[in-house]
């Protein structure tokens, strides 16, 4: 299971204590020096299920600053994959991504259920 977190980022570092409480395997990587390349971007959006809005970190400072808010509505989904694989720092944390699922953000409750 791939682990992909901000080391800064507190939700980060609760979701990172949980999985260890829970004795759960994982490989860790840091969102920002190995940012999600488009085409694992594509697949792990395919897999979830959830709308592509959610792999935005809507409350980081980049997102304001660029205004996505109101220019993601806009952009076809290609285009909002192209600019997820731009910068880490958009990307919604942490993403918990394996064969069969993906998680998006730290939620306890969906975790215990799906890990």
């Amino acid at each position: 299971m791939l682990f992909i977190s901000y080391p800064k980022c507190s939700t980060c570092q609760k979701a990172k204590k949980w999985l260890d409480e829970h004795s759960v395997e994982y490989t860790e990587r840091h969102i920002v020096e190995d940012n999600p390349s488009y085409e694992e971007l594509k697949l792990w959006y395919e897999r979830s299920g959830l709308p592509l809005k959610k792999f935005f970190n809507t409350s980081g400072t980049l997102y304001k600053e660029m205004e996505l808010k109101n220019n993601l509505p806009e952009m076809s989904e290609e285009k909002q994959l192209e600019l997820l694989s731009t910068n880490g720092m958009l990307v919604k944390r942490p993403l918990v991504v394996d064969d069969t699922k993906v998680l998006v953000g730290f939620k306890e409750s969906e975790w215990e259920n799906l890990l």
